[in-house]
C-alpha cells in the first residue's frame, strides 16, 4: 500500500489510532505508513502531566490540563480498553478510581505492546495542513523542535487527534483588572495546596468546578465558593463550600453574586470550559464546533462532512473516552482500508449529523446522554473488529456512580464496580479518598 496517513497528536484519541492500525497490520492486512506528530516530547496528551502553565520548554502552548492530585472522576470501569484489561497491565485489579500517573501507566502500557512508539514524531507540532484537490493530498507542514527545522510533507488522509481541553475558555468580569488576589484558569491549576487556608471562589458548575473544588476542599483552603449561570451543582457540599448564582463583578477581593450577596475572596478558578482550536488548519478543514454529543460537521461523529479523507477523533463531550476513542480509531481505520463505504453524497452525510443532534436535543436528563453515548459506541463498534464488550454494563457503572455522587460528594470515590472485560469486582481502595493525600501509584496499588 502507498498511501500515507498523518495523525495528528499521541494522546488517548491518537493512540487509539495507531492501536487500530497496529491491529489490523497483527491480522495480516496491508496498512498504510504511519507518521504521528506530537509537539510534546512523550506520548499520552493531558495524562502527560508537566508542571509548566502557560509555553513549554519549546515555546509552545502547554498542552497538559491535569493537576498534580487529579484522580479519575468516573468509574475506571467506564473506560476501560476492550483489548487490554487493568488486571492484564497491573496483574491484579485496582480500585475503580485511579489517580492519573497510575491512568497514565495504563494507557502507555498497551501501546509499549502493541510497540507503536516508532510511528510518533515527538518535539514536533504541526504548523499547517492544506489540501490539494487536483493531486487529493494534504500537505502537512510540521516543526522539528530537535533540529530547529520546519518541512512539509503529503499525506492521503489526516487524523486530527489533538484534543479539545487544552485551549482555556476564559471569560472576563468587571474586577478582574483590579483583584488583587490570583486568578487561573483550571487549564492552569496544578496545585490544591497553593490554596491552603484560602477564600476560594470556583467559577462554574460543571466536572472541573466540582473537582477541583474538592481538591482544594481536600488539601486545606478555608472556604470554597462556587458560581453558576444556569443552575447549581446541588450536592452536600461540606459546611465550607457554599454555592451562589452567577458572578456580577468584583470590588477589590469582594466577589458581588446575581442574588445580591458578597463574598471576600483571595483567589479565583476559573472552571469556565475549553475551546475547539486548531491553530494548524484552514478553514475549509477546521472543524467548528460546540462541545456536545453530536459534533457539527461530522459524518458518524468522526468524518468531516466537508472533506471526507479528512477525519476528527475525541472531538466530542464526553462519558465514555478511551474505550469511544477505541471505537472511532478503529472505524476511521477501516474508511481507511477501504472496508467501510463512505457516502459519496455531502447530503447524506449532513443528514446523518443532523438525525444525531435532533436525537441529543431529545432529552436534558443525564441518563438518556449516557445511553446516547452508549449507543453510539455500540454503533461504531457493530461496524469493525473492536472487541465488543459490556457497553451496557459500563452505562451501570455511570448510573451508580451517579446514585454515589447524590449521596455523599466527597466519598463517591469510595466505592468499587464490576469490570465490563474481565467480570470482576474492583476492591475498595485501601484510603478513603479524603484522606489519600499521596496519590503516587506505588501508594495506590498497594494491598
Amino acid at each position: 500500500m502507498t498511501k500515507r496517513v498523518a495523525v495528528i497528536g499521541a494522546g488517548p484519541s491518537g493512540l487509539a489510532q495507531l492501536r487500530a492500525f497496529q491491529s489490523a497490520a497483527d491480522q495480516g492486512a496491508e496498512i498504510p505508513e504511519i507518521v504521528c506528530f506530537e509537539k510534546q516530547a512523550n506520548w499520552g496528551g493531558l495524562w502527560n502531566y508537566t508542571w509548566r502553565t502557560g509555553l513549554d520548554e519549546n515555546g509552545e502552548p502547554v498542552h497538559c490540563s491535569m493537576y498534580r492530585y487529579l484522580w479519575s472522576n468516573g468509574p475506571k470501569e467506564g473506560l476501560e480498553f476492550a483489548d487490554y484489561s487493568f488486571e492484564e497491565h497491573f496483574g491484579k485489579q485496582i480500585a475503580s478510581y485511579p489517580p492519573r500517573a497510575v491512568l497514565f501507566d495504563y494507557i502507555e502500557g498497551r501501546v509499549h505492546k502493541a510497540d507503536v512508539r516508532k510511528w510518533i514524531r515527538f518535539n514536533s507540532p504541526v504548523r499547517w495542513v492544506s489540501y490539494d484537490a487536483e493531486t487529493a493530498k494534504f500537505t502537512v507542514t510540521a516543526h522539528n523542535h530537535e533540529t530547529d527545522s520546519t518541512y512539509s510533507e503529503d499525506f492521503d488522509h489526516v487524523i486530527c487527534a489533538s484534543g479539545h481541553f487544552s485551549t482555556p475558555n476564559v471569560p472576563f468580569y468587571e474586577g478582574f483588572d483590579t483583584f488583587n488576589g490570583r486568578i487561573v484558569h483550571a487549564h492552569d491549576f496544578r496545585d490544591a495546596r497553593e490554596f491552603e487556608g484560602k477564600d476560594v471562589l470556583v467559577m462554574g458548575a460543571s466536572y472541573s468546578a466540582e473537582d477541583i473544588g474538592s481538591q482544594c476542599w481536600k488539601y486545606g483552603a478555608k472556604s470554597i465558593t462556587s458560581c453558576y449561570r444556569s443552575a447549581p451543582m446541588g450536592y452536600a457540599w461540606p459546611d465550607n463550600w457554599e454555592e451562589k448564582p452567577a458572578l456580577e463583578k468584583l470590588t477589590g477581593k469582594t466577589a458581588h453574586f446575581a442574588d445580591g450577596s458578597t463574598r471576600d475572596v483571595d483567589a479565583i478558578i476559573l472552571c469556565t470550559g475549553y475551546k475547539h482550536f486548531f491553530s494548524f488548519l484552514p478553514d475549509d478543514l477546521r472543524l467548528k464546533t460546540a462541545n456536545r454529543l453530536a459534533t457539527a460537521d461530522l459524518y458518524k461523529g468522526v468524518a468531516y462532512v466537508h472533506n471526507p479523507a479528512m477525519f476528527y477523533l475525541g472531538m466530542q463531550d464526553q462519558w465514555f473516552t478511551f474505550n469511544m476513542f477505541d471505537a472511532q480509531a478503529w472505524w476511521v481505520r477501516d474508511a481507511i482500508l477501504g472496508r467501510i463505504t463512505l457516502p459519496k453524497d455531502k447530503a447524506a452525510m449532513l443528514a446523518d449529523v443532523a438525525e444525531r443532534e435532533t436525537r441529543e436535543e431529545a432529552s436534558d436528563d443525564v441518563k438518556y446522554a449516557i445511553r446516547y453515548q452508549a449507543d453510539y459506541v455500540k454503533e461504531l463498534v457493530a461496524e469493525t473488529d473492536y472487541p465488543s464488550f459490556d457497553i451496557d454494563g459500563a452505562c451501570d457503572a455511570f448510573f451508580e456512580w451517579k446514585k454515589h455522587k447524590a449521596k455523599d460528594i466527597m466519598a463517591f470515590r469510595d466505592n468499587s464496580y464490576k469490570s465490563v472485560i474481565t467480570g470482576t469486582m474492583a476492591p475498595v481502595h485501601h484510603t478513603p479518598w479524603k484522606e489519600a493525600l499521596d496519590d503516587s501509584m506505588e501508594a495506590y496499588l498497594q494491598n
